[in-house]
């Protein structure tokens, strides 16, 4: 084997920590290449670092660039089999071009044109859709019609049949968030076609689906259903009922009670109502809300996290890097890079008056593994 055809290349070099660069050296470690060895001692610096260092960059899109472009391609690529999806995958610059915002994590803004229909599939990669502003498009999991507005969090675990259906005349954008590159790296990932049209009865438009009436009523859990699967049962999470808690908590805040994170800080998080647990295995789904004028303490945490600002404007900073923020917009915080956001919402440009952050992250990955880890950082 010549040394271009070689796979494993073994360096002798001259710095500190490393032995001394002799003929014996380089001999041995043209043996360590030709029985594939690495040794440890040539690669601590950059397996074990004293701390993460992701791959990914934070980096910002803008929800006023994003969503021309989905249109754009409404107009020319289609929506059935072999294109699958309309979804357009958000890129992490630093992540070689791969269709990844994070190194576990995808996200895409995802478009249906009037009087279409996403054919369905299923795949192992959990999933959900939020929706940061339109309605009109029923998801059909299972063969439920589940409804999509505004505000609204739409998760579904993998290996469930899905499609969707646009039953409006006007278009309809979404984010949506899968496990796509974790399950990739680990190589876990199946998938299958499933019908090319939905029957009749799952062509309805109910304003409520069946996962709602059976499990979305706060604090009660069915008694006719055993066992839930591994993900959440309630495929529909209503932002009425997710902007109520946040209204509460800061309103509890003002009179004295507590009820928030920190200061001007109100959040909650999605749960699978079965379990208490986080709604699917790979993926935490949290919104937050910061008055105006408040801004939350830096925090890092082991794992990434995608946001998306619902609603309001505000400065966020991820490590080094600032951006003025508005709706819409979806940024990235790569692992172990340090958060905060200061809210400037106010009447004229926030529904609550506040900086509305949708998240999602891959913590349950790492509390699973036992590799949580969380530091809030000193003003």
């Amino acid at each position: 084997m010549s040394d271009g055809q070689r796979p494993v290349r073994v360096e002798a070099v001259s710095t500190p920590g490393q032995p001394e660069v002799t003929d014996e050296l380089k001999e041995l470690y043209r043996g360590f290449e030709q029985e594939l060895l690495i040794p440890l001692w040539t690669q601590i610096g950059g397996l074990m670092p004293a701390h993460p260092n992701s791959h990914a960059v934070p980096h910002l899109w803008r929800w006023q660039n994003l969503v021309p472009l989905a249109a754009r391609a409404g107009d020319l690529i289609p929506v059935g089999r072999g294109g699958e999806r309309r979804a357009i995958a958000l890129a992490n610059p630093s992540l070689g071009g791969r269709p990844y915002a994070t190194p576990t994590l995808w996200a895409a803004i995802q478009y249906l044109m009037p009087g279409e229909d996403a054919p369905e599939h299923r795949h192992t990669q959990n999933a959900f859709r939020f929706v940061v502003e339109g309605e009109g498009v029923w998801t059909v999991v299972g063969g439920d019609p589940i409804p999509m507005g505004r505000g609204d969090f739409l998760p579904q675990a993998g290996w469930n049949w899905h499609a969707h259906h646009n039953a409006t005349d006007k278009p309809m954008a979404w984010i949506d968030g899968l496990d796509i590159p974790f399950q990739y790296q680990v190589e876990s990932q199946f998938f299958e076609f499933g019908r090319d049209v939905i029957s009749d009865a799952e062509r309805i438009t109910p304003s409520r689906s069946r996962s709602e009436r059976l499990w979305g009523h706060p604090g009660l859990r069915p008694l006719s259903v055993n066992s839930s699967g591994p993900g959440t049962p309630l495929l529909s999470y209503k932002w009425e009922f997710t902007d109520r808690a946040l209204s509460d908590q800061l309103a509890m805040e003002r009179e004295g009670y507590g009820g928030t994170v920190e200061p001007g800080h109100a959040a909650v998080r999605y749960t699978n109502p079965a379990t208490g647990s986080d709604v699917l295995t790979t993926i935490r789904a949290e919104f937050h809300r910061v008055a105006r004028g408040s801004e939350t303490i830096p925090v890092r945490e082991t794992g990434s996290s995608v946001y998306q600002v619902f609603d309001g404007s505000g400065v966020v900073t991820v490590g080094d890097v600032s951006w003025s923020v508005t709706r819409g917009d979806i940024f990235v915080v790569p692992s172990w890079q340090p958060f905060s956001a200061k809210s400037e919402a106010g009447s004229t440009d926030s529904d609550s008056g506040a900086l509305d952050l949708f998240r999602f992250s891959d913590t349950p990955v790492f509390e699973a593994l036992g590799l949580g880890r969380t530091r809030i950082d000193s003003q």
